[in-house]
């Protein structure tokens, strides 16, 4: 047995809470409006159109409004259901998500004619956050939004990679992929992004509308076969067409990444650090499959409580990115990519002592629920058997979100106004006992 001690171990309140303080450190470090007002360009000589897709998006417009009270200003952005507001002279619309709905199209139509007719001395800028691609969708070729719609369905339950749906997303879009910003010439365009996307790509958030897309209709057909997915015939007339997006766009066109899944994990580490804990920072690209990281982190955990490493307990492991759920041909419960995770996790440490973790979406939202996330404690498995549950039953029927709320171990924030995808930390509050 290893000599790895620490002076106590954690209650299981004490880690919760700890646990809480830091996921939510992670989600106040990328709140739109502070983010928005420390990144704003020099005021144009002209008009001003703010435009905007994504979670965030009310929240940043409304910040942009309140700061240029002097600028002749005006736009529209769009929002989920339910997240809109206020923003002053910038009109706020609300769409679905994670299915677009009419509202995502209309908004989609709004915002394209927003920006025509501008000039040289006039500034467009972009408000761009997590979720865009479905609450800003405009069709190309002759899809109808149907069609669309069910290119979505197709994508989300494919097992694809974020990056790879949204240069599917571009290449069947009149908008994303750059197209808006194409529409807005000869005006400058200032892109504002909230970051959700594993390495800050700036052509990935939100399908890149204002941003050169180096995806290419070759690499989109790879990914179409890769998965196999089925798509309508209209969808498949516009790849066939040969039209690319757009690979360059005009020089004095910027973009500022204001908040990140990097910046969320580093503010993170100095709650966990505050709390009297070791960070350490696993990466905040992580891909994979959801349930199967769960498995890689538990075995992560042991390790640091069996022998130190990487880390000495008690510690937190860090990580961030977006994992996938690969629900395939079957039925499926309730759940989501965090809470997917989780119960991997769980059952990979099979109630080993000393070990606890959260997951959660930093918009608030696990895939489809009302749930940002959920914790797990050493005792999560036999609380559910106690409840009637099997949870590698659970698991196969990605009903993990109905796990969590039988046992009351959801994390519920509400919808938090940003998007700098999930934060995982696993908190190991003790080292196993020496040998000696």
């Amino acid at each position: 047995m290893s000599d790895v001690t620490s002076a106590r171990s954690w209650t299981e309140a004490e880690a919760r809470n700890a646990l809480r303080q830091i996921f939510d450190a992670a989600v106040a470090s990328a709140e739109p409006g502070a983010a928005v007002l420390r990144h704003l360009p020099h005021k144009p000589k002209g008009r001003c159109v703010v435009v905007g897709a994504g979670k965030a998006a009310a929240a940043m417009a409304a910040a942009v409004d309140a700061a240029w009270p002097d600028v002749d200003l005006s736009g529209v952005v769009v929002t989920r259901h339910g997240q809109g507001g206020s923003a002053g002279r910038i009109k706020v619309l609300e769409a679905a998500h994670p299915t677009p709905d009419a509202g995502s199209e209309q908004a989609a139509r709004n915002i394209l004619a927003a920006v025509q007719g501008l000039g040289p001395d006039d500034l467009v800028i972009a408000l761009i956050s997590g979720g865009g691609s479905a609450l800003m969708v405009l069709p190309g070729g002759t899809m109808t939004l149907a069609e669309k719609q069910s290119v979505n369905k197709s994508l989300l339950a494919s097992g694809a990679t974020i990056v790879e749906m949204n240069a599917v997303r571009k290449h069947l879009s009149a908008i994303k992929g750059g197209r808006l910003a194409l529409a807005a010439h000869p005006a400058r365009v200032v892109t504002l992004a909230i970051s959700d996307i594993p390495g800050d790509d700036p052509a990935a958030i939100a399908s890149g509308p204002t941003v050169a897309d180096p995806s290419t209709l070759a690499e989109v057909r790879d990914i179409i076969a890769r998965y196999q997915l089925d798509l309508p015939a209209s969808a498949l007339a516009i790849l066939d067409a040969g039209t690319e997006t757009p690979k360059a766009l005009d020089a004095n066109n910027s973009v500022r990444i204001i908040a990140a899944p990097s910046l969320a994990l580093a503010a993170a580490a100095d709650a966990a650090t505050k709390a009297g804990l070791t960070p350490l920072i696993l990466g905040d690209a992580i891909e994979g499959e959801s349930r199967e990281l769960g498995i890689v982190m538990a075995g992560i955990a042991r390790s640091v409580r069996l022998h130190g490493h990487p880390v000495k307990a008690p510690a937190v492991l860090l990580s961030g990115g977006e994992t996938t759920v690969t629900i395939g041909k079957g039925p499926a419960g309730r759940g989501g990519r965090n809470t997917e995770f989780l119960l991997g996790f769980a059952i990979a440490m099979a109630g080993e002592a000393d070990v606890f973790a959260l997951a959660g979406d930093s918009d608030g939202i696990d895939g489809t629920e009302d749930a940002a996330g959920a914790i797990v404690t050493p005792d999560t498995l036999s609380r559910a058997r106690a409840a009637g549950l099997d949870p590698r039953g659970v698991l196969a029927a990605h009903d993990s979100y109905g796990l969590f709320d039988a046992i009351g171990d959801l994390v519920r924030t509400g919808p938090t106004g940003t998007n700098v995808n999930d934060i995982r930390a696993v908190l190991i509050g003790r080292g196993a006992p020496s040998a000696d």
